[in-house]
């Protein structure tokens, strides 16, 4: 489900867009809605292509310790229920000592769009807000709409070819004794997980979310030997609450230069 969720992370370098106020970054980034096709389950399968000048970069949905990841609004659409992003896999960029995780030059994210009446068109309005950098940072607000018809039937190439990129399933993958440990830290908790998988590629890097957005994740500290992963990281909540981490929401991204996993849910010790 996309809705609205807290900046979780400052962009690197943010502090000197306000000098920058003054340039003209129209042209950076470029948003197109692609239409895409009405699939059998009634659903419809549509794209959002983002077009960068060269050397700019955006964020993955999780972005790391220098980036903000994308908020997508939907709600002033017609005949629309819900949407999920679909997202390829991204790649992992350090600078200064911090680790992003981006896209660049150009990607196209699947959308996976729920009409309310089946059999009917989806008239599609986004307003997307968004993170690029290259020597400095910015945000910007994409105002991107468009009718997907219900009677397309055509898969469109462009969207296809993202879907064929998204990360496999820890059950396609061979993923096997999924855990994770969780014992208090000084300013949260820590959470230590081990799993066996196959080397999805050289560089490897694991990346940890949780099912709260206002919970923090560090980088983790990943060791692989043999078809054994562990990591290490810790979790803060942003407003120094309270919080309880549940297992079944804890996703672990295992991303090589070549493919990338998707684990879902740990089981405990």
């Amino acid at each position: 489900m996309i809705r609205k969720t807290t900046f979780l992370a400052a962009l690197a370098g943010l502090a000197t867009t306000l000098s920058a106020h003054a340039q003209n970054f129209d042209n950076i980034l470029q948003a197109t809605l692609l239409t895409g096709w009405r699939q059998a389950d009634g659903s419809h399968m549509a794209g959002i292509r983002l077009e960068l000048e060269p050397g700019w970069h955006t964020y993955w949905r999780a972005p790391g310790d220098a980036g903000i990841p994308p908020i997508f609004d939907m709600s002033g659409s017609g005949n629309f229920k819900d949407a999920k992003v679909i997202w390829p896999r991204p790649e992992v960029y350090e600078q200064n000592g911090l680790r992003s995780i981006v896209y660049k030059d150009q990607i196209v994210l699947p959308l996976q769009v729920l009409p309310r009446s089946k059999g009917k068109d989806i008239a599609l309005t986004a307003k997307i807000e968004i993170g690029i950098c290259k020597d400095i940072c910015i945000p910007q607000t994409l105002k991107i709409s468009a009718v997907l018809p219900a009677t397309s039937a055509k898969r469109d190439s462009r969207i296809a070819a993202s879907l064929a990129d998204r990360p496999y399933s820890g059950k396609q993958a061979g993923a096997a004794n999924v855990r994770c440990q969780i014992s208090p830290a000084s300013d949260g908790i820590s959470l230590q997980t081990s799993f066996t998988l196959p080397p999805v590629g050289r560089r490897e890097a694991i990346v940890i979310e949780t099912a709260n957005p206002l919970l923090w994740v560090a980088e983790p500290d990943m060791k692989r030997s043999g078809n054994t992963l562990t990591a290490v990281t810790n979790i803060q909540h942003v407003e120094d609450a309270p919080f309880i981490l549940n297992r079944s929401g804890i996703r672990i991204t295992v991303l090589g230069e070549s493919q990338a996993v998707e684990i879902m849910g740990c089981t405990g010790n």
